[in-house]
């Protein structure tokens, strides 16, 4: 069973950075895709941004795009979230998905890390 710990969450003021790590914890882990989702207060998790693991472009919602950066070391089975200008609607809890196939839902999720960006 693969588990996946996110961590580098915390208090950040507007337009402050923050990056994010996801480790697997499995060192043979190759997944297809890793994504990051985001749940604020009250609101639906929602889709902030996946990679495929063998490389090509990353894909980003729209609310983050020019502003967040994915990318993984595949040596330290680790993907990453650099968040920049960051902005109080970003608060959240972060989590990092896996997904063993092409197409389909995550089959692994992490524990979530809080991020919150004051005014």
């Amino acid at each position: 069973q693969v588990q996946l710990v996110e961590s580098g969450g915390r208090l950040v003021q507007a337009g402050g950075s923050l990056r994010l790590s996801c480790a697997a914890s499995i060192r043979s882990f190759s997944p297809s895709r890793m994504g990051w989702f985001r749940q604020a207060p009250g609101k639906e998790r929602e889709f902030v941004a996946y990679m495929w693991w063998s490389g090509g472009a990353p894909t980003y919602a729209d609310s983050v795009k020019g502003r967040f950066t994915i990318s993984r070391d595949s040596a330290k089975n680790t993907v990453y979230l650099q968040m920049n200008s960051l902005k109080p609607e970003d608060t959240a809890v972060y989590y990092c998905a896996a997904a063993t196939s092409v197409i389909g839902q995550y089959d692994y999720w992490g524990q979530g890390t809080q991020v919150t960006v004051s005014s």
